[in-house]
């Protein structure tokens, strides 16, 4: 953390190797996110084709206006001025009915593009954030999405108008002079050199800056989320200083992109409105000599600012455009990411009723973060129905790995792990979940009340069974003493709970979940000697008829399973009862004297 040199932003997986593309080629994945609405769409570019084709009218109208000003005629001239009024008139209906379809389009299709990118993410395997924060995430599902907003709902609805303005005014320009045209078309490459070139460079620039955004939100998210430990260890001023240096790093990279977008429009619109000041000096020498009318002049002057203001509103749009393009990048990256655990093309069905009946075939697994460490080394078990089995060992040994991999969290290097005969990999991750329930060694508490806390477990279940989990949990009694008992807020991460009774809501919600599996990952750690004795009973009675896993280090919580699986460095290394153990003075053996002759684990 602190200290350390701030870390480098990166996309999901390697992306070093990814194939970057240098045109806007990417917002091409935000059409099948656009198309379920393409009537809106349809509608919007109407209404946009209609503005711009009234306001290139307007120029017409004020021509009339000007070669008739010195006419007799009154009523012709009062008709003019009626004329471009009501022109005036419709484009201002026209460009708010645009806005409204555009916007509204854009805020769909981005609320979209944000359930899909969340749809994807939850259900990633834990080998996914072992790579990217959860902080950079949200950052993608939020900056990044803004970012497609504008773009949607603003930018392109504005590219395509002035592109048709600059279109439609320029071949009017040459309608009303082609030789002053012809000298306006000469400055056009001067214009589109720099467009090309700069925003290139632009689109580089918006892409790192995005990914700088990201770091520092993945940074923040980190240290927020642990801002306990950072506070009673006294690393507030290392926390600020880590977070200033990565905030200052994406304000760097924002600033170099400003800088060049800056001087991309500096030299477009000074090119642009150079050449019209040249092609009106030589206008005005041509009314003068009678070659072209004031009003034929006016209209040129008119069509000439409204193609140049096209061109620099374009040469800003790109720019936009540019960032919209990296954003798109990042988000497809997600939802294209492959997760390592995926379900099978055609999965089995799992018998019912579930037995429980849970087999390691010689399992052998590591870490992807941890490539060369073995994790589980040809780890064979079989583990019956209704069987109490629990894993001791040090730390490091393999004992929460063989949760995760029952849970499959991840899948075996080799081998294989099956349920009631079935291999994982064959089974639908979502169907097969149900019958487990899990109490994790680090309790997850969510920003709500008690019984929706515990109701976690299972959805439909009525407040009354609800209630009789908590008992069971031993946490009835401190649950109702809560200002609103059941319906009480527990804050962000469970903060108005203690370890203990985090613990015990966790538990609540295993023992509502009523699976044939039950997974105890150090369940009663932070447990008191008394709540501990009540949630033991508890799971003692919650485990008949179940497969139960337990994970423990406290032995004295695992001496009446049926047995007890001692793992060294990812390997079984003994299996049997407590007294077995005990006799054959090994390491459990060694672990009970520790334990109990220091009276830690006492009974």
């Amino acid at each position: 953390m602190a200290g350390s040199k701030p870390p480098v932003p990166a996309a999901p997986g390697k992306t070093d190797e990814r194939e970057k593309s240098r045109r806007l080629g990417a917002l091409g994945a935000l059409i099948p996110f656009v198309w379920p609405y393409r009537g809106l769409m349809f509608a919007a570019i109407a209404a946009l084709v209609s503005t711009a084709l009234i306001s290139l009218t307007l120029p017409l109208a004020v021509r009339r206006v000007v070669d008739n000003f010195d006419t007799e005629n009154a009523h012709i001239l009062d008709q003019y001025f009626a004329a471009a009024l009501g022109i005036a008139g419709l484009l201002a209906i026209g460009t708010g009915l645009r806005y409204a379809l555009v916007t509204r389009l854009g805020e769909r299709v981005v609320v979209d593009i944000r359930k899909a990118v969340f749809d994807r993410v939850i259900g990633m395997s834990p080998s996914f954030y072992e790579q990217v924060m959860t902080g950079e995430v949200l950052s993608r599902i939020t900056t990044d999405t803004t970012l497609i907003l504008s773009v949607i709902g603003s930018s392109v609805s504005i590219a395509l108008r002035n592109l048709l303005i600059f279109i439609g005014g320029l071949i009017l320009m040459l309608l009303t002079s082609a030789k002053l045209t012809g000298l306006v078309l000469l400055i056009v490459p001067a214009v589109i050199v720099p467009i090309l070139v700069l925003g290139r460079r632009l689109r580089v620039l918006s892409r790192e800056s995005q990914d700088w955004i990201a770091a520092s939100s993945g940074n923040a998210s980190e240290t927020l989320g642990a801002v306990q430990t950072v506070q009673a260890f006294t690393h507030e001023a290392a926390s600020r200083r880590q977070f200033s240096e990565v905030t200052e790093l994406s304000y760097d990279a924002a600033k170099r992109r400003v800088f060049t977008r800056a001087v991309m429009t500096v030299i477009v619109i000074f090119l642009v409105f150079a050449g019209i000041v040249g092609v009106l000096w030589i206008g005005a020498r041509d009314v003068r000599a009678g070659d072209m009318s004031q009003g034929a002049l006016v209209q040129f002057v008119i069509y000439a600012v409204m193609v140049a203001g096209g061109v620099a509103a374009l040469s800003e749009i790109w720019g936009e455009l540019q960032r919209a393009a990296g954003a798109t990048e990042r988000l497809v990256e997600l939802l294209h990411t492959r997760d390592t655990v995926q379900d099978a093309e055609i999965t089995q069905a799992l018998p019912q009723p579930v037995t429980g009946r849970i087999a390691f075939e010689d399992v052998t697994f590591a870490y992807p973060a941890r490539p060369n460490t073995m994790a589980l080394d040809g780890v064979s078990l079989q583990i019956e129905p209704g069987e109490t089995v629990a894993f001791v060992g040090p730390s490091g040994a393999g004992k929460t790995t063989i949760i995760q991999m029952i849970l499959r969290f991840y899948d075996p290097t080799s081998g294989r792990v099956t349920l009631d005969g079935i291999d994982l990999s064959a089974l639908r991750r979502d169907e097969f979940r149900k019958s487990v329930a899990l109490v994790p060694q680090d309790p997850i508490i969510f920003a709500a009340s008690a019984l929706d806390n515990i109701r976690f477990g299972r959805p439909d279940a009525s407040d009354a069974e609800v209630e009789a989990a908590a008992k069971a949990a031993a946490a009835h009694e401190f649950i109702t003493a809560l200002p609103d008992g059941y319906g009480a807020y527990l804050g962000e991460r469970g903060v108005m709970l203690s370890g203990g009774q985090k613990q015990r809501i966790a538990i609540a919600r295993a023992i509502l979940r009523d699976a044939p599996v039950l997974l105890l990952d150090e369940a009663t750690s932070a447990l008191d000697a008394e709540s501990e004795r009540a949630v033991q009973a508890a799971v003692d009675t919650l485990s008949q008829g179940r497969t139960t896993l337990i994970v423990a280090h406290r032995l004295a919580t695992v001496k009446k399973a049926d047995r007890i699986v001692v793992m060294d460095q990812g390997r079984i290394v003994a299996s049997g009862g407590h007294d077995a153990l005990v006799a054959e003075d090994g390491l459990y053996a060694r672990l009970a004297r520790l334990q109990f002759t220091d009276g830690i684990a006492a009974e």
